[in-house]
């Protein structure tokens, strides 16, 4: 599904609604260039799981954990990792393996590792309408989570 947003609240909230429906142990892999809204996006699924900290992107820490919601969040930024076993080295499957969300910025960056089922978010600019259209294109792989279909702006 194809989601034509024009503005930042309309992507958060786009978060924020798949937020509400994830459950323990779900995978998200957000993809697409800078500044496009995947923190953004990650902030409103915070706050779909009822997570009211300030979320921020890990770019130097790798993942950050946030356990105030009603699942735990693990956010990872792996925008930095040059080689997949830096993310084996900080525990990466006893984190995605868990009974925590996990939301992965920049996923494209360790394909090769990523497990066969999870939610996959692209998100492009669409300059032809302005700098804040963005297309947010969501995909599951894995009857697991076929309860994306539900998700609405």
């Amino acid at each position: 599904m194809i989601f034509e947003i024009k503005s930042i609240d309309e992507t958060t909230k786009i978060g924020f609604n798949l937020g509400k429906l994830l459950n323990p142990g779900d995978i998200v892999c957000l993809t697409g260039d800078l500044g496009t809204g995947k923190t953004h996006i990650t902030k409103g699924i915070a706050k779909g799981l009822d997570i009211n900290e300030n979320i921020t992107s890990p770019t130097f820490t790798i993942v950050n954990e946030y356990e105030s919601g009603r699942l735990k969040l693990n956010h990872f930024d792996v925008y930095r990792v040059s080689d997949p076993d830096e993310i084996y080295a900080i525990g990466f499957d006893d984190y995605i393996f868990s009974d925590a969300v996990s939301i992965i910025e920049w996923a494209n960056y360790i394909e090769e590792i990523l497990p066969r089922e999870y939610i996959h978010i692209h998100i492009s600019k669409d300059l032809s309408k302005g700098d804040d259209f963005r297309n947010i294109k969501i995909t599951p792989y894995g009857d697991r989570y076929d309860y994306v279909k539900e998700v609405k702006i």
